[in-house]
């Protein structure tokens, strides 16, 4: 069987093929003046599919509906930003943890003093106790993603090892036209070494960069494991957000997000805002721009981001999971 009649067919053992995930739920809409069809369909391929073939599995943190195995395609040209538009999305909070990131911070009162609150389940003393830190100060979430993101490898805390800047590497492989094609600019979040002392072992675990026709850059993401309803759509946009910042401050033109989930799964207190998400037409996604451009990567602030054109349906409630 060919990949045409495949996709001609999409009730045969072929359904979940990417491309058809991407363009079956709606007709061609127009973007920018350009026919396409929406990105966002992508995700709402997922919840439906989810909820119509996942199996039903009891977990760490409760009862969810799973499949294995998932991707989405979506285009960062002309500025575009894939914010979901079937819900609000609170982009300003996803930049804030971006930047947090990207300074290597673990602390959870920096983004606490920030009006964010997303970590503070993971950051409660309760939490922390679960896992066995019990010798580590509420709001310490551990050596995570900013952790591993700046010092791989490094002792956590007052010990001496310094650790590998795994995001300067690649900002400077980017800069670098004899390096920025290589296929080896990976940043991991996945140090088996600190599994033990981090709060929460990282969802996100491994990104790759790939530059093409000379400038364009695009990233790739490898998610172990996705909460459909509330975590995945902060992930697209903040890796997104991310491939958006590293363009701009590398002389380059962001050019494409691609997004791997192993695990994807919708807890079943989720089920029904999702059904009503269902329900929602996308709009089209809005553009960013990036209003000033440092040396260092550490010194970009939420006020120099301006996302424009920014539609979307009511915000819908979901409690987050530990």
């Amino acid at each position: 069987m060919n990949i045409y009649t495949t996709l001609k067919n999409p009730y045969n053992m072929l359904k979940s093929l990417t491309e058809y995930n991407k363009y079956r739920r709606t007709p061609v809409v127009t973007v920018n003046q350009f026919p396409m069809r929406h990105e966002e369909n992508q995700y709402l391929n997922l919840i439906e599919d989810i909820l119509s073939e996942g199996s039903k599995e009891e977990g760490r943190n409760g009862t969810t509906f799973t499949v294995v195995g998932a991707a989405m395609h979506f285009s960062l040209n002309d500025r575009r930003v894939p914010f979901l538009t079937t819900k609000r999305l609170a982009w300003k909070t996803c930049l804030k943890e971006l930047l947090w990131f990207i300074r290597g911070d673990t602390d959870n009162a920096l983004l606490q003093a920030q009006n964010v609150h997303i970590w503070d389940g993971n950051a409660s003393r309760e939490f922390l106790d679960s896992r066995g830190l019990t010798n580590r100060a509420e709001g310490d979430m551990g050596p995570i993603y900013g952790f591993q993101w700046r010092n791989f490898g490094g002792d956590y805390g007052s010990g001496p090892k310094k650790g590998v800047d795994q995001l300067q590497l690649i900002i400077d492989a980017l800069k670098d036209p004899e390096q920025r094609t290589s296929r080896r600019l990976i940043i991991s979040a996945w140090n088996p070494s600190q599994l033990h002392e981090m709060a929460l072992p990282p969802c996100h675990v491994l990104m790759q960069f790939h530059v093409t026709n000379e400038t364009r850059l695009s990233c790739s993401l490898y998610q172990r494991s996705g909460d459909v309803g509330l975590g995945v759509p902060f992930n697209i946009a903040s890796y997104s957000m991310l491939t958006h910042l590293l363009a701009h401050h590398c002389g380059l033109d962001a050019h494409e997000f691609v997004y791997h989930l192993g695990n994807a799964h919708i807890y079943d207190d989720h089920v029904e805002a999702l059904q009503q998400q269902l329900q929602r037409e996308p709009h089209d996604f809005p553009q960013i721009a990036i209003r000033a451009l440092h040396e260092n990567i550490d010194d970009y602030a939420v006020s120099e981001f301006e996302v424009q054109g920014y539609q979307c349906h009511d915000a819908i409630a979901m409690t987050m999971r530990q």
